[in-house]
């Protein structure tokens, strides 16, 4: 499961274009804490802090205290607005959440033990289709990554979601058993199965 991160935050006494611009002057970055039927929070966090999480890769999926003044608000991040230069961060906004709330997030996919696969050591490549997953789950046990077991597939194999040990209560959005990577051949191995394929018919 994604760790619970925290962020400390101060309230924003002003709001709009002017006061956000001065507050990233400033190092910060605004933010709002909105949902669970209350009203919306105007804050701002340290753009270095924010920035350290936001490298690590799982911030969107991992459940955030934001403390206020005393007061740790549990949040999920649903977007973060970048600049579309700098990729430097202008603005976040996070939900509210309760331990059971059921939430979608986009968890990426690991792939693992790829030399205990037959097809990849044959020469073949693993042609990922989804590097991402998009799931509904309680916001405690949102997983960090999806690990999928490359162990025993062949050249011409299809890798689907079935094959994929889901924490309990967790499920795909989608319901069918779609494909997550399959193993192709290289142009080199297609190449010596044609000519073979020729021989036996001649």
């Amino acid at each position: 499961m994604s760790d619970v991160l925290t962020l400390k935050a101060e309230p924003r006494a002003r709001i709009g274009k002017g006061a956000s611009r001065a507050a990233r002057r400033e190092g910060r970055i605004p933010a709002v804490i909105y949902g669970a039927g209350e009203p919306p929070l105007a804050v701002h966090i340290e753009e270095r802090a924010l920035a350290k999480h936001l490298q690590t890769g799982h911030f969107m999926t991992s459940v955030v205290a934001v403390e206020v003044g005393g007061q740790a608000h549990r949040t999920l991040p649903r977007d973060v607005q970048v600049h579309p230069v700098t990729d430097r961060p202008l603005h976040v906004d996070f939900l509210r959440i309760a331990e059971d709330t059921l939430v979608t997030v986009e968890v990426p996919v690991r792939f693992v033990n790829d030399e205990a696969s037959p097809g990849l050591k044959r020469g073949g490549v693993l042609n990922v289709v989804r590097h991402e997953v998009e799931l509904k789950c309680p916001a405690n046990r949102i997983p960090e990554d999806l690990v999928v077991d490359l162990t025993g597939f062949e050249v011409g194999d299809s890798i689907h979601i079935s094959v994929v040990a889901l924490p309990e209560g967790v499920k795909p959005t989608i319901e069918r058993d779609f494909t997550i990577a399959t193993i192709v051949a290289p142009s080199g191995l297609k190449s010596e199965e044609a000519a073979a394929e020729g021989e036996a018919q001649g």
